[in-house]
């Protein structure tokens, strides 16, 4: 895209929406990093949601881990052996922020609708209305073991109970009338059969608002019927247009609108003062967070084998995948394990990769590589290209990983005409452009 216009400033464009997962588990962030710091000590995370309402995002989001991953039976040991209660963590922030929305990954399989609304709804009341719910379904068992009825929902109940389950949520949250009287409430359904009076009143927002991902189709049927806000994959423009005009042209027959949803993917940005600089940089963080060890896991994972005899600078298994191994627990692979080991040897047969090199090469790409000025104007094309309604930004560095973009893109986005330069309301509804929940 090209720079500001000769004669005058550039005509404001489509503004866009900004939000930060702060990094945690996976192979995506580098914990070995000098910079990087602890992810439950309560420093790290102000120091993180400071930084992003410095820049005037949207809002925070946390994610969940209700139990640690194990491998080759015992805890994975390159994951990092700490997961704060998402909730807890942002009722803290609250305190110490005043505009930033604060979005909690918050399981529907392993939690009950009252409880769950009634922790949202003061989450929702302690920031003056800017929580958020990103609702998610546990797809394993290992997960189920930690709670009482165990194991798992099947697929398609996942997705039944999470609409029955936001549902029921938006029912509670709305029982009061705006003038702050309760009512009783009831709900009889497949899943739930509760009644009662709700504990609190309807929050300055209405109710918390609703995320959910939507990269599969259910997932974007289930987005469409209840989301405030769609996370995604982040891929080509094209593939970002086919995405945005499918989700959004599922709202109709929910009786919603193009403005009663965002699209937002989750992407990378890596920065350098020039464009060979930065992919200089992204192949380092690539290779940092693919370690030899974190190579090996990765094929293991695939494989359902103990490669840990293999060289990760050496060749890929030639013997086929085991299907339900059982070695990796925690973490759901899915396709064809042996579809996909031929694939990476071919690929690594073809490039002349290592092991190590094919992992590195596979993984997902950063998404946004370039100057602060080529990463502003990829991003403001993705908004104008009806691609996505903003970002949220998965930074590798925990927690000063936002730095870089707020000090030095943000301030080109502002200059677009394409994000706000202050805060313009109180609410997370407010930043996002939302329409506020009908009043019973």
């Amino acid at each position: 895209m090209s720079g500001r216009q000769p004669g005058g400033p550039r005509p404001p464009g489509r503004r866009l929406h900004l939000a930060a997962l702060f990094p945690g588990a996976g192979d995506t962030t580098v914990w070995a990093d000098p910079d990087a710091k602890s992810q439950i000590e309560f420093s790290s995370f102000e120091r993180f949601a400071r930084t992003a309402e410095r820049g005037l995002f949207d809002f925070l989001f946390l994610a969940e881990g209700l139990r640690l991953r194990e491998h080759r039976g015992r805890i994975h040991d390159l994951d990092v052996a700490g997961r704060p209660e998402s909730l807890t963590v942002l009722n803290a922030l609250a305190g110490v922020t005043e505009h930033l929305g604060l979005a909690a990954t918050v399981d529907a399989a392993f939690n009950e609708p009252f409880e769950l609304a009634r922790r949202l709804a003061t989450l929702d009341h302690l920031s003056g209305g800017r929580a958020a719910w990103n609702v998610v379904t546990s797809a394993d068992a290992l997960t189920g073991e930690n709670f009482r009825r165990g194991g798992y929902l099947d697929h398609a109940d996942r997705y039944d109970r999470a609409a029955e389950f936001v549902a029921t949520a938006r029912k509670l949250w709305g029982s009061w009338t705006p003038d702050g009287v309760p009512r009783p409430f009831a709900h009889r359904g497949r899943h739930f059969d509760i009644a009662g009076e709700f504990t609190l009143p309807r929050s300055p927002q209405g109710h918390p608002v609703v995320i959910q991902a939507g990269d599969c189709g259910e997932g974007r049927e289930a987005a469409a019927a209840t989301a405030d806000i769609v996370l995604t994959r982040h891929g080509t423009l094209e593939a970002g247009r086919a995405l945005y005009a499918d989700v959004k042209g599922r709202l109709a027959k929910y009786g919603r609108g193009p403005g009663d949803l965002r699209v937002m993917p989750g992407v990378t940005v890596v920065l350098g003062e020039t464009a060979a600089e930065a992919q200089e940089r992204a192949a380092t963080i690539r290779r940092r967070q693919i370690s030899p060890q974190n190579a090996v896991l990765a094929l293991e994972q695939i494989w359902g084998l103990d490669l840990s005899g293999y060289d990760p600078d050496g060749p890929l298994p030639e013997i086929d995948p085991v299907a339900g191994s059982g070695l990796t627990r925690g973490r759901t692979r899915r396709g064809d394990a042996v579809a996909t080991a031929r694939r990476l040897r071919a690929l690594a047969k073809e490039k002349g990769l290592s092991l190590r090199q094919t992992v590195i090469e596979t993984s997902a790409r950063q998404s946004f590589v370039g100057t602060p000025e080529a990463v502003a104007a990829g991003l403001e094309e993705f908004v104008r290209e009806d691609a996505a309604d903003g970002f949220v930004l998965e930074p590798h560095l925990a927690p000063g990983g936002l730095d870089g973009f707020v000090d030095r893109v943000v301030p080109l986005l502002q200059e677009r005409g394409v994000f706000r330069t202050e805060y313009e309301g109180s609410t997370l509804r407010s930043h996002l452009g939302l329409p506020d929940p009908a009043a019973p």
